[in-house]
């Protein structure tokens, strides 16, 4: 069975500097990208100031996304203020049986959460199969995300079968990789932006990998800021699945999109 997923910051929709909509160009990057599940940061599924702007959508943001083609949807909503709510969302072609939302915020200045789900993926000929799919969004503060890392690996200690496929996926902020390293030591996860080397390194990749010097032979798939994408914020780690391609558009249109760009990563179960 073969799955093309993606992780995707929004930044509620809105430019970054004046607060204009362009959640419709979001629903155009989103149908590009063509995933069968997309794992969403910063979704404002309501505000009711930008409602009043012409050029605002109709209806909830999800509600908007998922026209596209998204059958099925999960949305663990995080921070609520007067004029509306945000939090992190996963689209999916394929069934969601259940799902639930934690809250893993670590100070009042940032509401953070997880959001799991379970998606009954149709395989190719073969037997449907539950997958787990956790949506996150860590801190800025590097304290925040390592105590939010520890809770994610206790939940799936817990929570997820020791044998079940499993997709986590978000905005991790981990520039200094210490969540990366909690969790590829603690629940034996691949990263799919390391875990295979792409045909076109970019210059970055060359000079400056993250690990193993010049020569190494891994790649670090970059998505922040989207104008000029530089720190690795954005990630797909898996478990049961094999990494087969992993792709982040870049350029203007792109960059005019989101703060963040996306990570497309397409995935074969083991």
């Amino acid at each position: 069975m073969k799955l093309k997923v993606a992780t995707y910051n929004i930044h509620k929709g809105v430019t970054q500097f004046r607060g204009r909509p362009r959640i419709h160009e979001v629903r155009v990057a989103l149908n590009s990208m063509d995933a069968d599940i997309v794992f969403l940061q910063e979704v404002q599924d309501r505000n009711e100031r930008l409602a009043r702007h012409p050029n605002y959508h109709k209806g909830t943001q999800l509600d908007f996304l998922c026209a596209g083609g998204y059958a099925h949807r999960a949305y663990g909503m995080n921070a609520v203020y007067p004029h509306g709510h945000h939090g992190n969302a996963i689209l999916s072609r394929h069934t969601i049986h259940n799902f639930t939302n934690h809250d893993v915020s670590d100070h009042a200045l940032e509401k953070r959460g997880l959001l799991h789900a379970v998606a009954h993926a149709n395989g190719n000929g073969g037997a449907a199969v539950d997958v787990h799919l956790i949506c996150v969004h860590f801190g800025l503060i590097n304290r925040s995300r390592l105590r939010q890392a520890s809770f994610l690996i206790d939940f799936v200690e817990q929570e997820v079968p020791r044998g079940a496929p499993l997709i986590i996926a978000g905005d991790f902020n981990d520039w200094q990789r210490g969540v990366d390293a909690l969790l590829r030591g603690r629940l034996s996860l691949h990263e799919v932006g390391t875990d295979l080397v792409p045909e076109q390194r970019s210059v970055l990749d060359r000079m400056l990998p993250w690990r193993g010097g010049r020569d190494a032979k891994v790649s670090v798939a970059r998505t922040f800021p989207s104008f000029a994408p530089w720190l690795t914020l954005d990630r797909i780690y898996v478990r049961g699945f094999k990494v087969l391609s992993i792709q982040v558009p870049k350029g203007l249109t792109w960059a005019r999109r989101s703060d963040h760009a996306p990570l497309i990563a397409e995935i074969e179960l083991s």
